[in-house]
């Protein structure tokens, strides 16, 4: 589903990312894990081709990011609340999602009827502008805005961030539930390690922007990343 190989990033002289070669497959739900500095916000900026690499290629969907546009019809994402149109509120971001996506209007309520739950009757029918919303509630906002028109792929950066522990556990649920039902390859970085390791089939540990532990076994990730991370 997604190739990275011979990927460099470089500024004058300080390598911030240098990944060999990376494969992730279809219905994953890949997370990235590592230190402030480690070259996660790059690497995913990079896929989503909004940093350019100094070296080497991401392709999704054996399309290169940096040289086609297709990829970008079966791509979700939220990095940050820059990704949202502030001066709008939620429902009439969602309706004019929902009008560039081409989905119905009950698609649209069939959507986020997956989302309520999470909203906890904050986000919708609020009259109160994006730009106004608690950290968390543009949170919710761009999650549930990344995973509208069908996409085979959404990545998250630090989705758990500025969540209450109950919305935390809501948005760990619809995740798994959405990697059953819907085979959507999540891709998501995040410093909460228990949140992590309970959602995700795979997790990349990268550091100084490489790669050094590429963790498969579930019932290990837990103790190898403590391990780690605690010297």
């Amino acid at each position: 589903m997604i190739q990275i190989s011979q990927l460099k990033k470089q500024y004058k002289d300080a390598v911030v990312l240098n990944i060999d070669s990376l494969e992730i497959s279809k219905g994953q739900c890949f997370g990235l894990v590592g230190n402030n500095g480690a070259g996660k916000t790059t690497l995913f900026r990079i896929m989503l081709d909004l940093v350019r690499a100094t070296e080497g290629y991401v392709k999704i969907a054996g399309q290169d990011v940096s040289k086609t546009e297709e990829w970008k019809s079966i791509m979700g994402a939220y990095l940050d609340e820059h990704m949202l149109l502030a001066y709008l509120t939620p429902d009439e971001y969602f309706e004019t999602l929902r009008k560039i996506y081409g989905m119905s209007e009950a698609d649209l309520r069939n959507h986020l009827e997956k989302f309520m739950e999470l909203f906890n009757g904050e986000v919708l029918e609020k009259k109160k502008y994006i730009r106004d919303l608690s950290k968390g509630n543009l949170k919710k906002v761009g999650i549930a805005a990344a995973m509208m028109g069908n996409p085979e792929v959404v990545m998250l950066d630090e989705p758990f961030e500025n969540l209450d522990p109950s919305s935390q556990i809501r948005l760990k649920k619809l995740i798994q539930k959405e990697t059953e039902n819907s085979k959507i390859t999540f891709l998501i970085s995040s410093h909460d390690l228990n949140h992590v390791t309970d959602i995700c089939d795979r997790i990349v540990l990268l550091e100084k922007g490489k790669v050094i532990r590429d963790l498969r076994e579930k019932a290990e990730m837990m103790s190898e990343l403590e391990a780690y991370f605690t010297g």
